[in-house]
């Protein structure tokens, strides 16, 4: 047996290099405090004292999600200051369709080998997304786990949690035949896809992180890191002066598998594809793979981040305003009647 001293270091764990990196955290992390938060950063669990005397009848509403193989672009790139907007954005947009205000949120990193100033990058990010949704990071988790993950790559999941006044919850049931459907444009892939899109770009179209994304001046990391849009704030504004019926994130599946979740029975959504402007992006991915439009409604967002089911009458209103609030939105169909056993989501050309 060897006299040689082992120590944690050397078995792939640095206790410093994790001291370091909460460090440089703190100042971003305070950044997104709301009053409700009751301590700094270090303890066991995050403390936020929840006003209920604000609420009448308070739910809480939880989500969770990570980024997926966007992660993928983010190493190739390596680029790691955006990829914590989808993190936050791919949880709070899930939850803002129920008409719940995120209220926190909490962070898991895991890398094999940890890197202080990437890692603060990513939870910049993750600051930046949390000021944006109005929402507080509260704490986290970094794990280092030498040779877990391959040098230089790392997975993260988001938690948030929001309230909702029990009376606005927003589950779909009130949607009716005749509502009318708002589409609010997404800004680009988001967080979904990316299987499919890394294969189109590096494998059938043969570009690199660097190339320009074909018919724009702009690179394909530039495009394909473009970060998830944060929809929160305009709902909730929405929220004070309007009915909405329905809300659906238009996430994995697409149009064609999100906005079914919030149909009661005996409704359909009937989508007119040529209502909004499609992203020159997905023309692109389309041809390369020569992907059939249906696969595309599936795998993709198409344009489209957030539909909202709504009176006919509130349609010209609730664009305005959405354009006032810095969102672009059309109306991009209807709800109509079908009989059991019929598609849910009907594309119209």
């Amino acid at each position: 047996m060897s006299d040689t001293r082992v120590t944690y270091k050397d078995a792939g764990v640095d206790i410093e290099a994790g001291n370091s990196f909460v460090n440089l955290i703190k100042p971003l992390v305070k950044s997104t405090f709301r009053p409700e938060v009751m301590a700094e950063i270090g303890g066991f669990g995050g403390l936020f004292s929840l006003n209920a005397s604000k609420y009448k009848n308070p739910v809480l509403v939880s989500g969770t999600d990570g980024v997926g193989t966007k992660l993928k672009i983010a190493f190739m790139a390596d680029r790691h200051d955006t990829v914590g907007i989808d993190l936050v954005a791919m949880c709070v947009n899930d939850i803002i369709v129920q008409g719940a205000e995120p209220l926190f949120f909490l962070d898991y990193l895991a890398t094999g080998r940890l890197l202080p100033e990437k890692a603060a990058q990513i939870v910049k990010g993750i600051a930046e997304g949390c000021r944006q949704a109005g929402c507080a990071l509260i704490g986290g988790e970094t794990a280092e786990m030498p040779g877990f993950y391959a040098d230089g790559e790392y997975d993260v999941a988001g938690f948030t949690v929001g309230v909702v006044d029990r009376e606005n919850i927003i589950d779909g049931s009130g949607i009716a035949v005749g509502n009318r459907l708002i589409g609010i444009a997404s800004s680009g892939l988001h967080s979904n896809g990316y299987s499919l899109a890394r294969k189109l770009v590096f494998e059938r179209l043969g570009l690199s992180v660097d190339s320009l994304f074909p018919g724009t001046n702009c690179t394909v990391a530039d495009e394909l890191l473009t970060p998830t849009r944060i929809y929160v704030r305009s709902i909730l504004n929405l929220l004070k002066d309007f009915k909405i019926n329905g809300i659906a994130h238009i996430t994995g599946g697409g149009l064609l598998e999100n906005v079914p979740r919030i149909l009661p029975r005996g409704c359909r959504a009937t989508v007119q594809l040529d209502s909004w402007k499609r992203p020159h992006l997905f023309d692109v991915l389309q041809e390369a793979g020569n992907v059939e439009r249906d696969e595309m409604y599936r795998a993709f967002n198409m344009g489209i981040g957030m539909v909202l089911a709504v009176a006919d009458n509130d349609v010209e209103d609730i664009i305005d305003r959405l354009k006032g609030l810095g969102d672009q939105a059309w109306t991009i169909g209807e709800i109509t009647a079908c009989s059991e056993g019929s598609e849910c989501v009907h594309l119209i050309e």
